[in-house]
């Protein structure tokens, strides 16, 4: 079990979700996943605990490939495995989202291999050039991400026209 000072914290899931994107840092991108991917929501940097007993909720990690994203996620991971969230979150896996364009340096590598091998499946997000410039166009979700979401057997959210 991490530190306290390490943990996250946990809120009341309030309202429904196929799937949770929990961020386990700032900035993570949660929020435009959330935005990808109908029936998900973000769960705003905390583990979101079912309202209803016997219904899990159902998370995905997302952290950058930076060093500080890569040691939340690996916290996080660590929280989850101990068992003290009971049964009342699964984890389904970690989407590593890139921080930069091209290869990580060995050390990250070495980090993120650490914090995947400590979860059911984990995920690389491809880098999207036009996302720091502009907003999401749910119409253009990367291959990468499609593969994510067809494992997680989610759906793109298809624009209104």
């Amino acid at each position: 079990m991490p530190d306290q000072a390490d943990r996250l914290p946990r809120r009341q899931a309030v309202g429904t979700a196929t799937l949770w994107w929990l961020g386990v840092h700032g900035g993570a991108g949660e929020s435009s996943l959330a935005r990808l991917a109908a029936g998900t929501r973000p769960a705003e940097h905390a583990w979101p605990m079912p309202s209803m007993p016997g219904i899990p909720s159902r998370v995905v990690l997302v952290a950058r490939t930076n060093y500080a994203g890569l040691t939340a996620a690996q916290h996080a991971a660590r929280e989850w495995a101990s068992g003290s969230l009971g049964d009342s979150v699964t984890v389904e896996g970690v989407l590593m989202v890139p921080d930069q364009p091209g290869r990580l340096p060995k050390s990250l590598r070495h980090l993120a291999q650490l914090v995947a091998g400590g979860l059911p499946r984990s995920w690389t997000a491809p880098w999207v050039e036009s996302w720091r410039f502009g907003p999401l166009d749910p119409a253009e979700l990367p291959k990468g991400l499609g593969a994510v979401f067809s494992d997680l057997s989610l759906h793109p959210i298809v624009p209104r026209t």
